[in-house]
């Protein structure tokens, strides 16, 4: 009995991995039609095994669509806005300075917003992944729940060795993101920049390279200049929340932009008795909409349009919100 449940095993691999491999003969033909040679791919996809780590970490992610409830933003704060990460990154700050002055010059991308950006992706570039991307991003294809985003960015990186991106480029997280800045493939090829003129956008070694990318990217994604991503406000217990109430549905992550309120202007939330945290109000005209991720009778946030652009970084309130709050923290 004990060997037939061994042999079951070993033929439900073999059937997995035959599937597999007709499924990178699929991907080969896309790569073909899409330019990339025949040399890479003879190269590159016959060296991959399906890998269910990824596949499970995947399945480990809570989904956009849960019914879930959503837990307290005040843990994860505690988590992604603490001392540490505080003192890192003031010290990478100042090591950085010059540079980020140069690049906020240009962009208009705030120091501290790239900065806060390096900490949450990489904890200022410590921890970039070991997987190998082609793996990983094969194997979530393969598997079948979200194939046309992981096999997009398949043939994303196949173009990226295409291109002469070194071995050692090609390692990130376990979802195929990259570098510095945690760039998955396809962004890599429309977004990522050479700030020191070397003729490589190498944003897995240089931090020149790293902050110049994550500014183009913000830039690319909306970001305004001169203008506040949002802030910790004090919000009534009397405000009619209900008549605030988003009635817009977005396409993209419908579950975090539904915790948003309506849009309305800095000095009409004044009026509803909204007041800041540290006395400060920016403009009058600034457009902001209200969260509230702690509940009623804790700290709210107004948010502005910068804060959108965070989100098209990665879309989950309590990243862009930590984002935000660890850029302030390093720019008192």
């Amino acid at each position: 009995m004990a060997q037939d449940r061994v042999d079951s095993a070993v033929q439900a691999v073999d059937i997995q991995e035959t599937a597999f491999r007709s499924y990178l003969m699929q991907v080969r033909q896309r790569a073909l039609r899409e330019g990339v040679t025949g040399a890479t791919l003879d190269r590159v996809l016959p060296s991959l095994k399906y890998n269910d780590r990824v596949v499970r970490l995947d399945r480990q992610q809570p989904e956009g669509t849960s019914n879930a409830p959503i837990p307290n933003f005040a843990p994860y704060k505690a988590r992604h806005v603490d001392a540490s990460r505080i003192s890192r990154g003031r010290a990478k700050y100042s090591e950085l300075r010059p540079l980020l002055k140069r690049i906020e010059d240009e962009t208009g991308v705030p120091e501290e917003i790239m900065i806060a950006i390096y900490g949450h992706e990489t904890n200022y570039g410590s921890v970039t992944g070991n997987f190998n991307a082609p793996e990983a991003l094969a194997s979530l294809a393969f598997e079948g729940r979200r194939r046309a985003l992981f096999e997009g960015e398949l043939i994303a990186v196949l173009k990226m060795i295409d291109k002469g991106v070194p071995q050692y480029a090609i390692t990130g997280s376990w979802a195929g993101a990259l570098g510095k800045p945690q760039f998955l493939p396809s962004v890599y090829l429309r977004l990522a920049r050479d700030g020191d003129g070397d003729g490589y956008a190498d944003i897995w070694r240089s931090e020149v390279d790293a902050m110049t990318s994550i500014a183009n990217y913000f830039v690319n994604a909306g970001w305004r200049r001169g203008e506040e991503w949002g802030f910790a406000v004090n919000v009534p217990a009397s405000l009619n929340r209900t008549a605030l109430n988003t009635r817009m549905s977005s396409p993209r992550c419908p579950r975090v932009f539904a915790r948003h309120s309506q849009w309305k202007t800095v000095a009409e939330w004044r009026q509803l008795g909204v007041s800041p945290q540290r006395g400060f109000w920016p403009n009058d005209n600034m457009m902001a909409t209200l969260i509230e991720p702690d509940g009623v009778g804790q700290t709210g946030y107004l948010l502005g349009g910068n804060y959108r652009v965070i989100l098209d970084y990665n879309c989950s309130n309590f990243y862009a919100l930590s984002v935000g709050l660890l850029a302030d923290e390093l720019r008192n």
